[in-house]
């Protein structure tokens, strides 16, 4: 039984699915809270889309419970899904009806009282930059402003939780640029979850970060947490007289070398090792002329190659 918690918009325990034999999602829990952006990642395969199916009520999960703003989605699907928000990655469009016509139409489905729909409807044609385009065609418009109708269409009701797949697929960059404002400001009032492949974009707008990794969660941490992921055992070394990294490689407690640019090496220490001072001895005794020596901080697509490398290696195998 999950407790009751009212800071909490999504509260998901033990979730898990599988197709077959074949585990898509092994069991997991995951929090998300109002005002907070989380991005879900994780490469082909690792059980987002699965994820992001069971807590939008559209794919019944093996196991586990599932509460969106206190309501149980498996027991109270219809009360609950009125609370969330969903783009999938193909947004569900019908192409043979205007902006204006189809947005008020999603407005129904929700049973928005009659007297909000059309301001409903303007507010969320506004927020996703459609205002000029309310009587048009929807099968005429080009991909960008379609996804931005998708975005429309999951935010129209003012859910209390929206699930966004891929969001700014086929969008330009000033376009790219105005989503990733709106995520932000839906942040401001809703919970967001954000599953995306442009890792800047998740450092831009998230607070949190998901990585999935065979169906399971491997990392889970604040943005600032992400910056200094196994920052401590990461040192950026400048050298003025550099020597090949196999040098440094050598130096006991050194794992592993990378070059970082003119006179400047990556270098991971071992687990629980600190060369430091080996390497600050070494670099006097052989005049490398020391000019750097600072904790690196890990990038997003650091970790993420990190925790997923796996994946990519069996892939390049099966191929």
């Amino acid at each position: 039984m999950i407790p009751a918690d009212p800071a909490l918009t999504i509260c998901a325990r033990g979730l898990s699915r599988s197709f077959g034999t074949h585990v898509a999602v092994k069991p997991l829990d995951l929090d998300v809270r109002r005002g907070e952006v989380v991005g879900l990642l994780g490469p082909n395969g690792a059980g987002k889309s699965t994820t992001m199916q069971m807590l939008t009520g559209n794919l019944a999960p093996g196991s586990g419970e599932i509460r969106i703003c206190g309501i149980d989605l498996l027991e109270s699907p219809r009360q609950a899904k009125a609370r969330i928000g969903y783009l999938p990655e193909t947004p569900p469009l019908y192409r043979e009806l205007n902006v204006r016509e189809y947005l008020d139409l999603v407005a129904k489905l929700h049973r928005m009282p009659k007297a909000q729909r059309a301001e409903a409807v303007i507010s969320a044609m506004a927020r996703c930059g459609l205002a000029d385009t309310g009587r048009k065609l929807i099968g005429t418009l080009s991909k960008g402003y379609q996804q931005r109708v998708g975005i429309a269409q999951a935010i129209v009701h003012e859910p209390d939780v929206i699930i966004l797949d891929e969001p700014t697929v086929g969008l330009d960059p000033n376009q790219i640029l105005d989503i990733r404002r709106l995520i932000r400001e839906l942040g401001e009032r809703h919970s967001v979850i954000l599953s995306t492949h442009i890792l800047p974009e998740v450092e831009a707008v998230c607070d949190r970060v998901q990585i999935m990794h065979h169906g399971e969660i491997v990392f889970s941490n604040t943005i600032a947490g992400l910056r200094e992921f196994q920052s401590g055992r990461t040192m950026i070394v400048g050298l003025q007289h550099p020597p090949a990294a196999d040098a440094l490689a050598a130096i006991p407690g050194v794992e592993h070398v990378e070059t970082d640019g003119e006179g400047r090496f990556r270098v991971r220490f071992a687990q629980d090792s600190d060369p430091s001072a080996a390497l600050l001895s070494a670099a006097a005794a052989h005049n490398w002329g020391l000019q750097q020596l600072t904790p690196a901080r890990s990038s997003l697509e650091d970790v993420f190659v990190q925790l997923t490398r796996d994946d990519a290696a069996e892939d390049a195998a099966a191929a």
